[in-house]
């Protein structure tokens, strides 16, 4: 059984956020809690809320234990880019790229050992 939470339309680069959601794949989810809390990166103030919002949907719909929960997969995909032009030399114009990310964290229960 898996729970997952996703945010969309995020105005941060998935290339950025790619970088941060590497750290905590895969880990215990109080541990990527914890790395995502010291993480000096911007993108890791999203990627917490939406771990927070994934261990709360695993709680809640699943009624699996929050303590029990790891990061079994997370990703981001790249939204829609939002063009803007800004004015060079010589009355020419550059478009400027303003990227957006799709973000979606999946946790699952840690499986027990007989």
């Amino acid at each position: 059984m898996e729970a997952k939470a996703v945010t969309r339309f995020v105005r941060i680069s998935p290339r950025k956020a790619q970088q941060v959601m590497n750290l905590i794949r895969n880990k215990d989810a109080q541990e990527a809690l914890a790395i995502l809390n010291y993480s000096v990166k911007g993108s890791s103030e999203v990627i917490r809320k939406v771990l927070h919002s994934a261990i709360a949907n695993a709680e809640h719909n699943y009624e699996m234990d929050p303590d029990n929960l790891y990061v079994s997969g997370g990703f981001v995909d790249q939204g829609p880019t939002m063009k803007r032009h800004r004015p060079r030399a010589m009355g020419r114009a550059d478009v400027i790229r303003k990227r957006t990310s799709h973000i979606t964290v999946i946790v699952r229960e840690k499986e027990e050992v007989n």
